[in-house]
């Protein structure tokens, strides 16, 4: 790791609802018990509420929650679209087109808090689109941070997780780590597809995480305390 600019990652998935809000949550509340400042920054998201605030992201909220960095919400979330769609096709369809240039710049205001722990987190997988030129990959390029893959477990997921981490290194980004989280509790041969990614994937295992009765952060944070050790270290 770079120690001469605080912890910073950006954090990517195999696939939608692979868990890395709940995962980057985690990471967060254990670097709070560590004494550490935290902060998050999604610069996308769709599926929001309409609120009396306005337009309100749940894994934006999530994220907010374990910072202790307090900025407004339109910083850790500045790009918020109510259709549960891809971003790109949300943008549009508020009349907006998703700028690399801006969401850089979006991002680059919440490093500059040099928190003990910064976590950005991406939408959906590594190649989500912006635009019709640009994708999320493209953003985190352009930050150069080091890359924690979050790997949903269920059917398949060796051959999305092989793939994301391909991409990542082939666009020059650092894998910093994967997380293995038990979407599916009702997986065959959970521990053998584990088994084998801890084989193939060319970065450590930063964690297991285990189906889990609450994804409440503090109930992570026992599992994601030796990850973050490892991305501190």
């Amino acid at each position: 790791m770079d120690t001469t600019r605080p912890p910073a990652f950006f954090v990517t998935a195999t696939d939608t609802d692979a868990g890395k809000t709940t995962i980057s949550a985690g990471l967060l509340a254990a670097a709070r018990q560590r004494g550490l400042s935290t902060l998050a920054c999604k610069p996308v998201a769709s599926g929001s509420q309409h609120t009396s605030d306005g337009l309100r992201n749940d894994d934006a909220l999530w994220l907010a929650s374990q910072c202790s960095i307090q900025v407004p919400y339109a910083h850790i979330n500045p790009h918020a679209f109510a259709p549960a769609i891809a971003p790109h096709l949300a943008a549009a369809s508020a009349g907006v087109r998703l700028d690399g240039r801006e969401l850089l710049a979006d991002v680059r205001r919440i490093l500059a808090h040099h928190a003990g722990l910064t976590l950005i987190e991406g939408a959906g997988g590594w190649r989500v689109p912006l635009n019709a030129d640009e994708t999320l990959a493209d953003l985190a390029i352009a930050l150069q941070l080091p890359v924690i893959l979050v790997v949903g477990i269920k059917l398949g997921c060796i051959n999305h997780a092989l793939l994301s981490a391909e991409a990542v290194l082939r666009d020059g980004l650092t894998l910093a780590g994967w997380v293995a989280n038990c979407t599916d509790p009702h997986m065959a041969c959970q521990a053998d597809n584990i088994h084998t990614l801890q084989q193939w994937m060319p970065a450590p295992c930063l964690g297991v995480i285990p189906h889990l009765q609450s994804t409440q952060p503090a109930a992570l944070v026992p599992h994601l305390e030796p990850a973050l050790a490892t991305l501190l270290a």
